[in-house]
């Protein structure tokens, strides 16, 4: 059966790719939303701490013989803690500066963080085993769906679901964004804004490095693989609105969706089309389809 002289074979394995870029584009966008929603910070160093949470799985693996399960425990908990390290050694001196401090610090961050890697494993990719309980697949008829990868998508929009109804539906999302617009008055409720500011920071890293347990039995653990996917995760973010929760969950997988679809019909355009939508949108939502212009 064809669609427009495309088998569906083809289209539908084109979208499950689409959907799989699509789920790290959702979660690692989430993570720079937190952030910037809430802190006001634009963390360019986001993409190396995605490599830093593929690494994390490597190395607890090789070092340490232990396995996927406990590496999606472990490592996000790792990594956030240090980012909880950057945020109150370094960041909080730069909330009341401009935007482009935090943007250039981030930025040499990543750089530092990317040539440690670079310079202790090289630039090839090392392989990353797919856990036993999760491999093989299942024969759909119009397509065959891997285990692993259907677990990615359904785990991405979990955490970014959970994650947007905690931020935007209870108590303690509305004293963090209370917390961004008013900070002496939640203060004054007895609430210690600047912990609830590290722990957020913490929290977003800890998206990337979970980000990057996950893709690393996908995409080999490589200390490029943040640098060669941040920009991209930029544009889904200033397409959803910079800092909206629910923009960077449905920009994410629909942009990812978008990509795979254009790889079908035109491959020529499938590393511009996201850049080419983000420049669309500016020019008529400069806010971003989510975003509220301030």
């Amino acid at each position: 059966m064809d669609i427009f002289g495309i088998p569906i074979q083809a289209m539908m394995g084109q979208l499950l790719i689409g959907l799989i870029n699509g789920s790290f584009y959702a979660l690692l966008s989430l993570g720079l939303a937190v952030i910037f929603g809430l802190l006001n910070i634009i963390n360019f160093a986001h993409g190396a701490q995605y490599m830093l949470g593929a690494f994390g799985a490597y190395l607890l693996l090789n070092k340490l013989g232990l396995g996927y399960w406990w590496s999606l425990l472990l490592v996000p908990v790792i990594v956030g803690a240090t980012g909880v390290v950057i945020e109150r050694t370094m960041l909080q001196r730069l909330y009341k500066l401009d935007h482009l401090y935090g943007l250039l610090l981030t930025f040499g961050l990543a750089l530092i963080i990317q040539g440690l890697f670079r310079n202790e494993y090289g630039s090839t990719g090392l392989p990353y085993a797919i856990p036993e309980q999760l491999s093989g697949g299942r024969n759909l008829g119009f397509m065959f769906l891997p285990n692993y990868r259907a677990w990615v998508i359904v785990a991405s929009a979990v955490v970014c679901v959970g994650t947007w109804f905690v931020i935007e539906r209870t108590r303690l999302g509305g004293y963090l964004r209370a917390a961004t617009e008013n900070p002496q008055l939640v203060q004054a409720f007895g609430i210690n804004v600047p912990r609830m500011i590290t722990l957020t920071y913490g929290f977003g890293v800890a998206l990337a490095a979970l980000a990057g347990v996950m893709a690393a039995p996908i995409y080999q653990v490589s200390p490029q693989m943040g640098a060669d996917l941040i920009i991209v995760v930029f544009a889904v973010v200033v397409i959803g609105g910079m800092g909206s929760i629910m923009g960077a969950i449905v920009t994410g997988f629909g942009l990812g969706l978008i990509e795979g679809l254009t790889k079908v019909f035109y491959p020529e355009a499938s590393t511009t089309v996201i850049f080419i939508i983000m420049t669309i949108v500016l020019l008529i939502r400069p806010a971003g389809l989510f975003g509220t212009q301030k």
